[in-house]
């Protein structure tokens, strides 16, 4: 209970030790040792999917979400600033299922790698092939998938020489209706304050997401 008030509220380690008459150690110490005991639990990415083939769904929804961090020294510092948000954090790549409830969150990056960096590094592509099941991303993710027969579908872009269609507009339409439960999981993931600004590096705070995934979960499935 200790450790999930720090997670949920981000509550300082010295105040609950005070208050529950415990060394601010130990309490680090549990919050870490439960934070990977969770992490193990997290699902790996095939296996995800081969579940979600298996109880019969066809589609899983795609997106990169950033997550704020303090400023750092050295190249650190540059890598994690992202342009597009205008902030320093760093990022990941979460897939939920046609409900918007997450099945796998990926590795933390640096604030400024773009989504398509991070699903090649994670072969996402591959993956969804070898599970038969197909995406719906949003713009980021246009030209992951360049097949005849895409797997992530990605919706139209317009240009200066070329405005979209109604046909295209309206299928665009129906894109942002189908992926927007991924934002419902994204909001369920980020109810866990310790996540307003990281204060760990990349490999802590992959563990640390992967732990939340699973809590996540079991909250909402409870």
């Amino acid at each position: 209970m200790i450790v999930l008030a720090v997670l949920r509220h981000d509550q300082r380690l010295a105040d609950m030790a005070g208050g529950n008459d415990v060394s601010e150690s130990t309490v680090r110490r549990w919050r870490d040792e439960l934070i990977n005991l969770l992490a193990m639990q997290a699902p790996r990415l095939d296996r995800a999917l081969k579940k979600i083939a298996k109880r019969g769904g066809e589609v899983v929804l795609i997106d990169g979400t950033l997550i704020p961090t303090q400023r750092r020294t050295g190249k650190a510092d540059r890598r994690n600033y992202s342009g597009k948000h205008r902030r320093h954090g760093l990022r990941f790549l979460a897939l939920t299922d046609e409900r918007g409830r997450l099945i796998w969150i990926s590795a933390a990056r640096p604030g400024r790698t773009h989504d398509n960096t991070a699903a090649r590094h994670d072969h996402i592509l591959a993956h969804l092939r070898a599970a038969c099941l197909g995406a719906l991303a949003d713009l980021g993710f246009r030209s992951l998938d360049n097949d005849v027969h895409p797997v992530i579908v990605t919706g139209f872009t317009a240009s200066r020489t070329h405005k979209l269609t109604p046909g295209q507009k309206t299928a665009n339409r129906f894109l942002a209706t189908g992926r927007a439960p991924v934002e419902h999981g994204f909001a369920h993931l980020k109810n866990w304050r310790t996540l307003a600004k990281l204060r760990t590096g990349p490999a802590r705070a992959t563990r640390l997401l992967r732990a939340l995934l699973v809590l996540t979960n079991l909250e909402v499935n409870r």
